[in-house]
């Protein structure tokens, strides 16, 4: 599923919220540039890349991502094939270009994924890797993990194996522009079918009860000494795409499962307190989730153009905790499930950005191919729980002080102000609220009697940017 990305516009790249963010990254000790060694190691490798022997640079391959993207890890090939489908989805093949134990690779389990503040990225790998050799950039022959994946024509996967070739993407499209072909008709076949293939796909993710979420890119301006958050919602084509994405991880549970080998991405089912705080949070935001309508259709059913679901689909993300990492060697786990997929489901498509798929690409690989996988893959898997969960709470950290910060920033301007607030949850003396205008969520001291749901207003006291911290009086 997209990650949450904000960004902040040139009119606030030298505010105090700018300040406030660079000085985040040194608290948590985010890496900067990568040791010389690592560097070097890199451009050695993609001076020299590896490609493999299977040749599909005549199936004109296409990516879609965000305008300006340079770490290409995904490029796609769909066809009609009988009465179904037939889906070409090449992953950049990273494992080639980073030698296991070596130097990129100590540096790449270090930092265990892309971290992705307001301010910009910290990468995990070098640009020679992540932006250049491994990336799937256009009229480029570069070597790739394709998935071929067959579907029937309400677009159900029948058949699915990986095997590396080498690839040459036709073009880079970018989200803006893959939506506008499809809608005047000017989308090459290879590109024309997502709109078909990715409804099927949303239409098989509600007949499972999955759910998936495709939030709102934001950027952060700085107007007339007041801060605002502007969000993009995001196009038909975006949910599309996701759901390759979606299929393809599916599709190598499913291999790792069957042969007792890899690495699951895993959740459990949400807990019936955190059901209710969500459910509070819909009703403050003025789009209620009713009782007899399940997660997923009631997230299939919001309006992306409005703001107030954008900020819905930003607080759906809280409701399914506790993902986590396991391992098979030899026997499969009770709860192999990812609830919010409602499907087995394995980290797989983002090399470039993310550990993880590294090993997941290789193991199914092998897998396909009948051959063991390999010595160095089967005996680090046991590490990439750890790893992974590190690089996810560090980032979470960065997302959740970062956000502090930019709500501190937009409510600086309006200290005396008084709000009306949702009343989330209740917590040992405190209350968890929801701002409608701005969308902000706050902690301040419970006042009696009051519970989930009901309304209260508040004071702003105080909005401190450098430390991300806001406080609240409850008025009468």
């Amino acid at each position: 599923m997209p990650d949450r990305r904000t960004s902040i516009a040139p009119s606030a790249a030298q505010s105090e919220l700018a300040g406030a963010l660079a000085a985040l990254r040194a608290t948590l000790e985010l890496p900067e540039e990568f040791p010389a060694p690592v560097e070097s190691e890199a451009r050695r490798a993609a001076a020299e890349p590896a490609l493999p022997d299977a040749d599909l640079t005549a199936i004109p391959f296409l990516t879609i991502d965000p305008a300006g993207s340079t770490d290409l890890d995904q490029a796609l090939h769909l066809a009609r094939e009988g009465e179904g489908f037939r889906v070409r989805y090449a992953i950049a093949d990273v494992p080639a270009l980073v030698l296991p134990d070596g130097a990129v690779d100590g540096e790449a389990r270090r930092r265990g994924q892309t971290l992705y503040a307001p301010d910009g990225r910290v990468p995990l790998h070098p640009a020679a890797i992540g932006e250049h050799a491994g990336s799937l950039l256009p009229d480029q022959v570069r070597g790739a993990y394709v998935w071929d994946i067959a579907l029937d024509a309400t677009g159900r996967e029948v058949t699915a194996s990986v095997a590396r070739a080498r690839i040459r993407s036709r073009r880079q499209w970018s989200y803006a522009e893959a939506q506008a072909a499809l809608d005047d008709g000017s989308a090459p076949d290879e590109l024309a079918l997502l709109a078909e293939i990715g409804p099927a796909r949303i239409e098989q993710e509600r007949l499972r009860g999955g759910a998936s979420l495709n939030r709102p890119d934001e950027e952060i301006v700085l107007r007339d000494g007041a801060y605002a958050i502007e969000r993009r919602a995001p196009l038909p084509v975006e949910d599309w795409n996701a759901q390759l994405s979606l299929l393809t991880g599916m599709a190598a549970a499913r291999i790792m499962l069957d042969a007792r080998i890899g690495i699951l991405r895993t959740m459990p089912a949400p807990a019936p307190e955190a059901v209710a705080g969500f459910r509070a949070q819909t009703v403050a935001l003025g789009l209620p989730w009713s009782d007899d309508v399940d997660y997923g259709e009631y997230l299939r059913t919001l309006d992306h153009d409005q703001p107030r679901a954008a900020a819905v689909l930003q607080a759906a993300a809280g409701l399914f905790r506790g993902a986590g990492y396991v391992v098979l060697d030899g026997e499969a786990p009770a709860d192999p499930q990812q609830s919010a997929i409602a499907a087995p489901y394995a980290h797989t498509t983002a090399p470039l950005r993310r550990l993880v798929d590294r090993w997941v690409l290789v193991v199914c690989e092998a897998l396909c191919a009948g051959r063991p996988v390999p010595v160095w893959a089967r005996d680090s898997l046991s590490a990439l729980p750890s790893i992974m969960g590190a690089s996810t709470r560090l980032a979470s950290r960065l997302d959740t002080e970062a956000l502090d910060r930019v709500e501190a920033a937009l409510l600086a301007s309006r200290i005396g102000a008084v709000f009306d607030a949702t009343v989330l949850a209740v917590r040992n003396g405190t209350i968890n609220v929801q701002l409608a205008d701005p969308v902000v969520t706050a902690t301040v001291p419970r006042p009696d009697g009051v519970r989930p749901g009901e309304r209260v207003r508040l004071h702003l006291v105080a909005a401190d940017i450098p430390t991300g911290t806001v406080r609240f009086d409850v008025v009468g």
